[in-house]
């Protein structure tokens, strides 16, 4: 989070991506910005809720601007760690079933050699 002047941001935001939001640069300003961007789209929503005050712009994904209603939006995404968790299951969902599968059928024959020998032996 930084505090600053509005025309120093504009400057600092030429020939960037973000450029675009240079419009909601007025009165007293403060830039929320992380490697996640969900993360400080939550923090300030978080804070804006709990402090009326606060009052939430737009803000700017990669090269995409964002109003009020996307920061919103944003901030109820999955975060990037949820993200990659949830991709690494979907990778090691398949695997496991298949490991699975193989494995049924040798557990099927044990059971059934089992059976057959506890027959064997009973009669």
């Amino acid at each position: 989070m930084r505090v600053a002047k509005n025309r120093l941001a504009r400057i600092a935001l030429e020939g960037k991506p973000c450029e675009s939001i240079a419009e909601y640069l007025s009165g007293m300003t403060v830039l929320t910005y992380s490697e996640d961007p969900v993360a400080a789209a939550r923090v300030a929503e978080g804070f804006a809720k709990d402090n009326k005050k606060f009052e939430i712009l737009g803000g700017a994904m990669g090269g995409t601007a964002l109003d009020r209603g996307g920061v919103e939006a944003v901030s109820k995404m999955p975060s990037r760690d949820e993200l990659i968790a949830q991709i690494a299951s979907c990778i090691g969902a398949p695997a496991a079933n298949i490991a699975g599968a193989i494995g049924a059928p040798a557990a099927n024959i044990a059971g059934i050699l089992s059976t057959i020998e506890e027959k064997a032996e009973a009669a």
